[in-house]
């Protein structure tokens, strides 16, 4: 367990939040940030471990990061969006799921491993917004970590930077609730979704739901947020071809100008001993599967430099307009508006 003395360094970066109700008991409160709803009396900490009661008020977390750095857009991963524009990325701590091939456990799973030891980094916004001046990128993105645990903080951040006219992203696990899109769409251009597996014995081992992330995947693009999708093809939990399947028709449904990243696993975290990775044909027939599905756009994620999988075609004339190796972007022939120079099809996306 988690000393007192750790607990309280994360506690100091907190403040009131607002995506609560007061709860059914006296000085209780209800969470309404994620599906858990997590009922909780004083003292009392929700499902996420971060979010907690204090004198009949939800505390949440505000002020602090794990990382800063600034990385290609397609590292997210965004392929239709802004080709080779730099984003300047943040995360804080904790997740609401426990995946145990999680490659990012050492800030995501901070108050259930105890091998997990990175502190909160006091970060005024104004320094995230500095250092996105400062990288000439005009794009900010709350990832690395689950950041709708934070979903107040990073709100308050995507305000500030909306103001000095930057565009905002998150990567997000899509365990949301109607409340958290409610208050974040608004502020919100693009997400990153990871649909971690597409059946929900699946998604109960991670400690989740599945109706959940699809309902914020289909509430996301109701709302004009620009939304791309990524799937780890782990061996034995989400590589069955007709799991695979049911989720391309899935995303399919949503649009099918949705883009799907497929990417390789590799044993890691908890799974050091368990399946052996991805293997590159599993992958390419994953891909496959998701255009036979009616998905435009699939994208092998480790197999970028392979038979160009990183690469985004017309869909009117196949032609490869954007080219890349590994993330970076070593061809572009897409218009600045984002159409095909060669048929004229615009290509779904945020282009400019």
């Amino acid at each position: 367990m988690k000393t007192p003395e750790y607990r309280q360094r994360l506690d100091e970066h907190t403040r009131p939040g607002t995506l609560w109700r007061p709860g059914a008991a006296p000085g209780s409160v209800v969470c309404v940030a994620c599906p858990q709803r997590c009922r909780l009396e004083e003292g009392r900490r929700g499902a996420c471990g971060l979010r907690f009661c204090h004198d009949g008020v939800l505390q949440v977390p505000w002020g602090y990061t794990s990382s800063v750095a600034v990385d290609p857009l397609e590292k997210k991963p965004f392929f239709h969006v802004c080709p080779g524009a730099g984003v300047l990325s943040f995360g804080t701590l904790g997740c609401t799921l426990r995946c145990p091939f999680c490659q990012n456990w050492a800030i995501s799973q901070t108050v259930r491993d105890d091998r997990a030891l990175v502190l909160p980094r006091p970060t005024a916004i104004e320094d995230l917004l500095a250092g996105a001046a400062a990288s000439g990128s005009a794009w900010i993105a709350a990832t690395y970590n689950e950041p709708l645990i934070a979903v107040e903080w990073v709100l308050a951040v995507f305000e500030a930077a909306r103001r000095r006219g930057l565009r905002t992203a998150v990567v997000s696990n899509g365990y949301a609730s109607p409340e958290t899109l409610a208050a974040l769409t608004p502020c919100l251009d693009a997400a990153n979704i990871d649909l971690k597996c597409f059946t929900e014995a699946g998604y109960r081992q991670l400690g989740g739901h599945l109706a959940p992330v699809q309902d914020c995947i289909r509430g996301l693009h109701a709302a004009g947020v620009w939304v791309e999708v990524t799937t780890l093809v782990v061996p034995g939990f989400s590589d069955d071809p007709a799991e695979l399947a049911a989720a391309a028709d899935f995303l399919a449904g949503v649009s099918p100008d949705l883009p799907w990243h497929l990417s390789a696993y590799h044993p890691d975290y908890r799974l050091l001993d368990g399946p052996a990775p991805t293997s590159p044909e599993a992958l390419q027939s994953a891909c496959d599967l998701g255009r036979q599905h009616g998905l435009r756009f699939v994208y092998a994620g480790n197999l970028a430099d392979r038979h160009g999988q990183g690469d985004t075609r017309c869909p009117g004339c196949s032609t490869a307009l954007i080219r890349r190796r590994g993330f970076a972007v070593v061809e572009r022939h897409l218009t600045a508006e984002g159409h095909c120079p060669h048929c004229g099809t615009r290509l779904a996306g945020i282009w400019y």
